[in-house]
Parts: C-alpha cells; sequence; structure tokens
C-alpha cells in the first residue's frame, strides 16, 4: 500500500541490483549509527518512538532489524512509516541480521515456491513456460506447477454511465513549470497552507527544520521537496504530486523541477498535465536569467505536448513593491515569446502574486501599493481552468508514474494518470514493454478513498496481481488487452517535428513520458508551413530553430520485441547533450 498522506513520489521497488535501495544512497557510512539524542526535539522523540513501534509492527518477526537501523531509517525517511519498512525490507533478508540485496527468484522458483505452500486459496491457471537453459531440480519441479493466480470478481459496470451518475466534481491537474529558484515550490506551498490542506504544526516543524540548517525561507517549499537532496540542494529533483480541492475542482499539482539537469523529470510532469502554472520572478536579474534558460525552454516544451491553457505567475512581486510597471515589462517581453512559439493569448491568464507573504495566492492581495490590481488570484485562475477532453471511449492508457511494494494484502501497487479510457476492478491489462499480463484487484482515489472504476484524468493507485514486479518500470504503458489497443511497441517512426534548436541528421534522445531510448534520426524529409502542413522544401540538410519539419527516426533497441510504447498522435520530446532541441507529434511507424 502506498502511504496514505496526499503526497506521492515515484520510488523504486527493489527487485533488481539496478534498481534496490542502497546504503550508499540514502546513507552516510562514514556517518551511520544511532540518531544523535542532542539533534532530536521533544517532538521528534515522540514521532521517533511512534514510528518505531509502527515499522516494527510492520516488520513482523520475520525480519529481525536492530532498533538503532529502524530509527536511523525513521530519521533519514522524516519519519515516513512506509519508506522506511521498504528500504528495511530491502536492506535485510527475512530472519537475519546481515544486510542483503534481494535477489530476484526465477519464475521456475516462483512455482516452485507455490508448490510448496500449498496455499488453499487461488485457482490454477496456465501460463506458457519459459525457456530453459539449463535445468535444476528446482527447475523440473517448476515445469510442473502451474501459477497460482488471485480470482478477482468483476462487477461489469458500465464505467461510463457509472461516472455520467456519480457527480462527481470536475477532475484537473497542472504542471508547475519554470526556471530555478523562482519560488515554484514555495508558492505552492503557500497555496496549500493557506487552502488548510497542510496544518499549522506540520508547517512550524518545517520551519524549525528549515532554521536549524540556515533556510528558513525553504519551509513552504519544503511542503513540496520532501526529500533529503532536494532539501539539502534547495532545488526540486522530482516530480512530487499534491491533490487538493475547490468547490469547483478535485486539483492535482505536479511539481516540476526548474534545474536543467532535471529536464527529464520535468518532462514527465508535463507528460500527465491538463495545463500549465509557469512561475517566473517578477525581479529584473532574476526575470532575464530565466527567459534565457529554463523559462524558455519548459514553455516550448509544454506547447508543444500539446497544453493550451497557461497561467503565468509572476511571483516575488512584494521584492518590487508590486509594481505596475514592472508586471507590465514582465507580460510584454513573455507575450513576445508566446506569440513566436504559437501559443493563443487568449488561453494565457498572468497573475502577480507573492508565495512568501501569500498575497494573491489565495486571498486578494492586502498591500496597499497594489490597488491597481483587480485581476484573478491565483486559485481563482485555477479554478477557471478547463481539463483537456477527456476519451472515456477509447481503450485504457495509464503511464505509470509510481510503484509500490505494499502489504501482504496488496502486495503490488502502481499510480499514474489516467490518459485514456476507463478501467474497474477485475480488468484485465497489459503491460508495455514486458507485453505481460495483470489483474486489477483494487483501486484507490487520490485521496486515498476505494472505488469501484477510475476514468480518464484521475490519478488513481492501481493494486495488482497475476504479474511479477520485475516487469514494471516508471514510464511503462498499461492498456487493455488485444485486439482493442494501437499502441505498438515502435522501433522505427515518422513524425512532424518543431525544432527548437538547429537540427540535423543526428542522435537524440527521444522521451515520452517517464520512458527515453536513444534515437538516430535517420533522414529530415521536408519543411513545412506551420499553419496549413504543406511542403515548403524538400529533403533540407539542416532545420533551422523554429521551423516544423517532417522526420524519420530510428531507435537503437536491445533485444526482440524491444522499442518504445507508442502510436499515432503521440508526443515526444527530443534531447542532444542537456538541450532539448525539439519536440514532435508522431504520424507513423513500423
Amino acid at each position: 500500500m502506498p502511504p496514505k498522506s496526499g503526497f506521492q513520489r515515484a520510488k523504486n521497488i527493489g527487485y533488481d541490483d539496478d534498481d534496490v535501495y542502497d546504503d550508499e544512497d540514502y546513507f552516510d557510512e562514514e556517518e551511520g549509527g544511532d540518531v544523535a539524542a542532542d539533534e532530536m526535539s521533544e517532538e521528534d522523540k515522540e514521532q521517533m518512538a511512534i514510528g518505531t513501534a509502527k515499522v516494527k509492527e510492520a516488520l513482523g518477526s520475520e525480519y529481525k532489524v536492530k532498533e538503532a537501523d529502524i530509527q536511523d531509517a525513521l530519521w533519514n525517511y522524516y519519519y515516513d512509516v512506509g519508506k522506511s519498512v521498504t528500504y528495511l525490507k530491502n536492506k535485510y533478508t527475512p530472519k537475519t541480521q546481515t544486510p542483503a540485496k534481494p535477489k530476484t527468484a526465477s519464475r521456475f522458483d516462483q512455482a516452485a515456491g507455490v508448490a510448496d505452500a500449498k496455499a488453499p486459496t487461488g485457482t490454477i491457471k496456465a501460463k506458457s513456460k519459459p525457456k530453459v537453459v539449463e535445468k535444476t531440480d528446482g527447475d523440473k519441479l517448476a515445469e510442473s506447477v502451474e501459477k497460482l493466480t488471485v480470482k478477482v470478481k468483476s462487477k461489469n459496470l458500465d464505467v461510463i454511465e457509472e461516472y455520467r451518475k456519480s457527480g462527481l466534481k470536475k477532475v484537473s491537474s497542472f504542471v508547475v513549470i519554470g526556471h530555478v529558484d523562482h519560488g515554484k515550490s514555495t508558492l505552492m506551498g503557500r497555496l496549500l497552507y493557506d487552502l488548510k490542506v497542510v496544518d499549522d504544526r506540520s508547517v512550524d516543524k518545517l520551519r524549525q527544520e528549515a532554521e536549524t540548517v540556515g533556510k528558513s525561507s525553504f519551509a513552504l517549499a519544503w511542503l513540496m521537496d520532501q526529500t533529503p537532496e532536494e532539501r539539502s540542494r534547495g532545488v526540486t529533483v522530482d516530480i512530487a504530486t499534491m491533490p487538493f480541492e475547490t468547490e469547483k475542482t478535485s486539483f492535482t499539482i505536479l511539481d516540476a523541477p526548474g534545474h536543467r539537469d532535471f529536464i527529464p523529470n520535468m518532462i514527465a510532469g508535463v507528460s500527465q498535465a491538463d495545463f500549465a502554472v509557469l512561475v517566473v520572478d517578477a525581479q529584473e536579474n532574476s526575470f532575464q536569467s530565466g527567459l534565457k534558460g529554463q523559462t524558455k525552454e519548459h514553455a516550448l516544451i509544454v506547447r508543444s505536448m500539446g497544453i493550451q491553457r497557461l497561467i503565468v505567475a509572476v511571483n516575488k512581486m512584494d521584492t518590487v513593491s508590486w509594481s505596475k510597471e514592472r508586471l507590465e515589462k514582465v507580460r510584454q517581453a513573455t507575450t513576445t515569446f508566446f506569440e513566436s512559439a504559437s501559443f493563443s493569448l487568449k488561453n494565457i491568464t498572468f497573475v502577480p502574486c507573492a508565495g512568501l507573504t501569500g498575497d494573491n495566492v489565495v486571498q486578494h492581495v492586502s498591500a496597499s501599493a497594489a490597488d491597481w490590481y483587480t485581476g484573478p488570484t491565483l486559485l481563482e485562475a485555477l479554478d477557471v481552468s478547463e481539463p483537456k477532453k477527456r476519451d472515456l471511449e477509447r481503450p485504457l492508457r495509464l503511464t505509470i508514474n509510481d510503484v509500490f511494494r505494499g502489504s501482504g494484502q496488496n502486495p503490488l501497487s502502481v499510480s499514474g494518470q489516467i490518459e485514456a479510457g476507463t478501467c474497474q476492478v477485475g480488468d484485465a491489462i497489459v503491460a508495455l514493454p514486458s507485453r505481460e499480463t495483470a489483474v486489477i484487484k483494487g483501486i484507490e482515489l487520490s485521496d486515498g478513498s476505494p472505488a469501484d472504476w477510475a476514468v480518464a484524468g484521475q490519478i488513481p493507485t492501481l493494486h495488482l496481481v497475476d504479474i511479477d514486479p520485475i516487469h514494471l518500470r516508471f514510464g511503462d504503458m498499461l492498456i487493455s488487452p488485444p485486439p482493442a489497443p494501437s499502441v505498438r511497441l515502435v522501433k522505427s517512426f515518422t513524425c512532424k517535428m518543431l525544432a527548437f534548436e538547429h537540427v540535423l541528421p543526428q542522435y537524440v534522445d527521444v522521451f515520452r513520458g517517464r520512458q527515453q531510448a536513444t534515437g538516430l534520426i535517420t533522414g529530415l524529409s521536408s519543411i513545412l508551413n506551420k499553419n496549413t502542413g504543406e511542403i515548403v522544401k524538400k529533403k533540407p540538410r539542416i532545420v533551422k530553430p523554429g521551423e516544423v519539419a517532417r522526420i524519420r527516426i530510428e531507435l537503437e533497441v536491445k533485444g526482440e520485441g524491444g522499442g518504445l510504447p507508442l502510436e499515432v498522435g503521440s508526443r515526444i520530446v527530443l534531447r542532444d547533450g542537456g538541450k532539448t532541441v525539439g519536440a514532435g507529434l508522431l504520424e507513423s511507424y513500423t
């Protein structure tokens, strides 16, 4: 089961050597040992005692772990019991004190384990036999045992009709983008705090922690930036999600990293969003730095990935004394860029605000210097933003954004946004690129409540059975079983590309959400008219920034049956040497 807090962040499940939580990743071996008592407040000690008891209960008698190691895990994971239990289970093998990386059991050993267990429940289901290179006694036994699966009854609901009758609020997700240090996480922390999604006690605790390390202004940002790496570096590293509700809408925030080193993670956030909030710093020097950096790159990416609606949050207006003239300069500079990037200006709203003080975030600005402003608050601008049209009638499309190793009742769970279609408990689904099948045992909505079904636009957690966890990774796609899907594991394709930089026949990294593959642009077929799509020039030698071209890409695919899960209409991003060089719309594939 994933943690019940509203926050979700991608985490590895630790089934092979590349994905295992390792000591070197999360703990400093030179600083190991017990958590020093003088580092802990009375509140910390209370939380540590409660957390230790919960972790011991979750581990049970099967795992013998020292109390000091439990407390080390809780301290490093900010008392998150779920993360601490996952770390300790990965670090320790059952009934031993010796740290060891978990070894993935083969299909044969797993089947043999099923036979030994003689489980009284379940049904025997035939499964195709894997290829055997060298048979051991265990392999021979496994070949005579069929896979045990869990029966999951479906209610066979008409999900679309159930959704129409449900009277649910509209569901919308937005990605928060912009240059590093322009205040994205602080602004979102303020929004959540003023909406009472988090309480005063939690914020006060964060303020104390931030002041301890000399970063008192980071307290609100830490509501979104929860990992030790993010807090020590002072920057967002990966996508953090947080739900909240207004009277009209159930929102999910997708807080994206602004640093250029983490653009791939930002792309993953954009792929799940209905619209974007672009945060820019009102201060002259910071604004100009951003415009030359990730402000433009982020805006180009969201536009190229099909996002039309954009809210420009002009942040830190308190530092420029709520100057109307400064806001107009920011508006003019960004509008010129938006027009060149083919944004529709009617879909762009400028909102001046101050994340640190809370002015014009939830409540209208109170500063007398801002008497001139009569527009919406950030919250009001969010609430009038319409989500993208939901493709409920199409087959299921869900991109995995998180993988959880949960309890015995729900041993494997995944979460991610449903891009199209619907699903319900009992549905069979297919994971790509592994092509393995699974069954949905249970569904939880973003607020943690159980449900019988979920629809496009929602970001549910699906509890799965009848699939080996090694076949699920971040960025994988869950789809309806054949013959419904038009998704294929693509090795080469033609796409219509908008160039951000000069593009030649060259190697590029191809991104689709969290998934990526190395590809070679093997041909520049033609330059196209931006508006009509007509061919302007055939077989160009180079594509210039701002031009639209039809190009051919061959992916470097290892082994048989590999490739990226794509379909006609899929949006991709092309990067090279740490820069985004273009974005494309897939037209055909082979």
